[in-house]
């Protein structure tokens, strides 16, 4: 599982997730370059859990291209711990 770093921490990224639902688009500065993203967030909770990446403008970002990202300290951890079961991250 390829391992990433957010503000908050370590992240994760992934093909798919499921049970959130997508915000609006915005360009955003990241640590590797301007990024369009999108804040997804729990279904159930309706917390911010991560983002997904709309679209990247560096050639060598590009493979982010509609994956998402999942900060762990906002999926486990707080009064009720949340588990991530299973992954098709891509191997790094």
């Amino acid at each position: 599982m390829q391992t990433f770093h957010s503000r908050n921490g370590a992240a994760y990224l992934f093909n798919s997730v499921v049970n959130i639902t997508v915000g609006e688009t915005e360009e955003r500065m990241m640590t590797t370059g301007m990024h369009v993203v999108a804040d997804i967030y729990c279904l159930c909770c309706c917390q911010n859990v991560g983002w997904k990446y709309e679209a990247a403008f560096d050639e060598a970002q590009k493979y982010k291209e509609g994956k998402f990202i999942l900060e762990r300290g906002r999926i486990i951890g707080g009064a009720k711990e949340a588990s991530v079961i299973s992954s098709d991250a891509d191997e790094g």
